[in-house]
């Protein structure tokens, strides 16, 4: 749309006002079959704004009337609000929230993240929805080099002990314009780690801020990238995690209990 990836990430908005209709009218056509919906694969279904538009929330409160399979991601307590709706989706359907958590140190992620809920908070969201029953996992994501590789064992062992049955992992990405945000951000906030953080991300993309490659844009490869992949796959193992269903695993379910509720007006058979 033309937008910046900077300043203009945090102060233009595009939301979509009539999503939850949009939605229902959607699993109304005979061409859906009840897949798996993720909310939401490229930002945050629970940003500020969510809390007066909920929007999110009339989507999920379709997604429970029909029986739809639906995985969360989010990095934002105001999930919390909507525990209702999603004790009944689970009820009726195969729900998972996977809450991202990407440094465990609170002063650097201030400076990476200053706008959203801080690690021990995103913590405390994880008990709360896994008390509710709720299938809940965590994501090392971004995984920032030089930062995340620090505080992935803490992040994975707070999360296991806050109910976090799943684990997943993903390695910063800066596509376009966002390499250029992204340094100057970590050099403004965090000037004595920048060089490091700038290295260690070059160390693992063939020398370059990123790789477009399907593939290796969100693993990194060469022996630093191996070693944060090892060092992931060991402590999940060591905490028992993944052995639970994922956000992936939520696929088993696709169409299994989807079911369109009777409009108005149905008449039911006596038959």
């Amino acid at each position: 749309m033309s937008f910046g990836a900077g300043t203009d990430f945090d102060r233009k908005i595009v939301v979509k006002p009539h999503a939850a209709r949009l939605l229902r009218e959607e699993f109304e056509k005979k061409r859906w079959r009840g897949e798996l919906i993720v909310f939401s694969g490229v930002t945050d279904c629970y940003q500020p704004l969510e809390a007066s538009l909920r929007l999110t929330r009339g989507c999920l409160e379709v997604c429970a009337a029909y029986g739809n399979p639906v995985a969360i991601i989010t990095k934002g307590p105001l999930i919390e609000r909507d525990l209702d709706v999603l004790i009944e989706l689970n009820r009726r359907a195969r729900l998972h929230v996977t809450v991202s958590i990407p440094l465990w140190d609170k002063e650097h992620a201030r400076a990476i993240e200053p706008f959203v809920a801080t690690p021990e908070r995103r913590v405390r969201t994880i008990a709360k929805l896994a008390d509710a029953g709720l299938r809940v996992g965590v994501n090392v994501a971004p995984m920032i080099p030089g930062l995340g590789d620090e505080d992935m064992v803490r992040v994975l062992e707070a999360a296991q002990a806050a109910g976090a049955r799943s684990a997943g992992f993903v390695f910063l990405r800066l596509p376009g314009s966002v390499k250029e945000v992204f340094e100057e951000r970590i050099r403004q906030t965090l000037p004595l780690r920048a060089d490091r953080i700038l290295h260690r991300i070059r160390d693992a993309r063939g020398g370059k801020l990123y790789d477009s490659r399907f593939g290796k844009r969100q693993e990194g490869e060469g022996p630093y990238a191996e070693q944060a992949r090892a060092l992931f796959d060991a402590t999940v193992r060591r905490l028992g995690m993944n052995g639970a269903p994922s956000l992936i695993d939520a696929r088993e379910s696709e169409g299994d209990t989807f079911k369109r509720p009777p409009k108005a007006g149905d008449q039911l058979s006596l038959i």
